[in-house]
């Protein structure tokens, strides 16, 4: 599985967090204070301060609800979720094609994630787009969805035609660095709990979450 796309939030919650952060006018500022030398060319976005209280108590709460995501803690297999961002991108802002700084100032990106805020009929164009080997996937979530793909890949925001596309950005440092190995484990954890769901334990499940675990700690860092 290249990428994960997840209902983390619901719409309430979603829209709480979107009304706290839109309040803080003066804490709006130019998305390409924190982007590198190249990202910066191409990002044409606005960005809460992460220093401020409204970004870190904010970012609080989306980091816990990913602490707590049975699913999301399979497939990425956090250590670090870090570097939150809230950004805010208006008529004919974008961000254009860009790769993420591999090592940041909080942790390493192995996983990159977009948590869409507002509804995709509240804006138009804006979509993320991810690069593949032979095209690019676009993609507009529902209030309150999480995108998580791997921090490798070739994307972009679509420029933003009317509306505001408002989102939370931010990276995860897996325990697997590989994004290879982290799909291996993936569809053995899926599957072995899926057999345990229908079928109850056995011995030949407990072996299967045996291997699953010293599977882990081979890969593992």
């Amino acid at each position: 599985m290249e990428y994960l796309i997840h209902q983390l939030l619901d719409k309430q919650k979603s829209e709480e967090i979107k009304l706290e952060i839109l309040q803080k006018n003066n804490l709006w500022e130019d998305g390409r204070k924190t982007a590198g030398s190249h990202a910066s060319l191409v990002k044409n976005n606005l960005q809460l301060n992460k220093d401020s209280k409204t970004s870190i108590v904010n970012s609080g709460k989306i980091i816990s609800a990913i602490q707590s995501d049975q699913l999301i803690k399979s497939f990425a297999l956090p250590k670090k979720i870090h570097s939150l961002m809230f950004t805010r991108t208006s008529n004919s802002q974008g961000y254009g094609m860009h790769i993420d700084n591999p090592y940041m100032k909080l942790g390493r990106s192995d996983l990159s994630f977009t948590l869409f805020l507002n509804s995709p009929n509240e804006y138009q164009g804006g979509e993320l787009s991810i690069q593949t080997i032979q095209e690019s996937q676009e993609l507009k979530l529902e209030t309150g969805q999480i995108l998580i793909y791997p921090s490798t890949s070739l994307h972009s925001v679509k420029k933003v035609l009317k509306g505001e596309r408002i989102v939370c950005v931010g990276w995860i440092q897996s325990y697997v660095k590989s994004h290879e190995d982290r799909n291996l484990l993936f569809g053995l954890d899926a599957g072995a709990k899926g057999i345990l769901a229908k079928q109850g334990s056995s011995p030949e499940l407990d072996l299967i979450f045996q291997s699953y675990g010293n599977l882990l700690r081979r890969l593992g860092e």
